[in-house]
């Protein structure tokens, strides 16, 4: 690996992150004015609720993947909580999206998947800052 390109990947790795949790955050803050100005009227109280679940869980996710990209070295415990915590927003906050807006029920066995990443993400944020904290 060329000795440049060696120093930039950490800093490539970050501008991926960056770019996710602004893409993420800016997604919960316009799906969740659709949810509450936009569907009113179009989807009845029990999927409203499932959106607004949805939006709940993008906003809190975001918040996470913010903690993750401010712990100051790139470990693997590091990369694994970024990307647990992207891939259960876009599977469970996704699914239920789509659950709210009519897809089919079979569409919901993926929500549980997007659950278990975030409670990988979110143990791997742990194992990345208790490393951090031991030095």
């Amino acid at each position: 690996m060329h000795r440049n390109a060696a120093l930039t990947e950490p800093r490539m790795r970050q501008n991926v992150l960056t770019v996710m949790i602004a893409v993420f955050g800016a997604g919960a803050v316009l799906l969740g004015a659709w949810g509450a100005h936009g569907l009113h009227g179009v989807l009845d109280a029990r999927s409203l609720d499932v959106w607004h679940t949805a939006v709940r869980f993008q906003f809190w996710h975001v918040l996470a993947l913010v903690a993750v990209a401010m712990l100051p070295s790139a470990s693997r415990a590091r990369r694994v909580a970024s990307w647990a915590l992207a891939i259960g927003i876009v599977l469970f906050c996704g699914s239920l999206y789509a659950l709210a807006l009519g897809a089919p029920s079979v569409v919901g066995f993926v929500t549980p998947i997007g659950g278990l990443a975030f409670v990988a993400g979110w143990i791997a944020l742990a194992v990345a800052v208790g490393r951090r904290c031991r030095g």
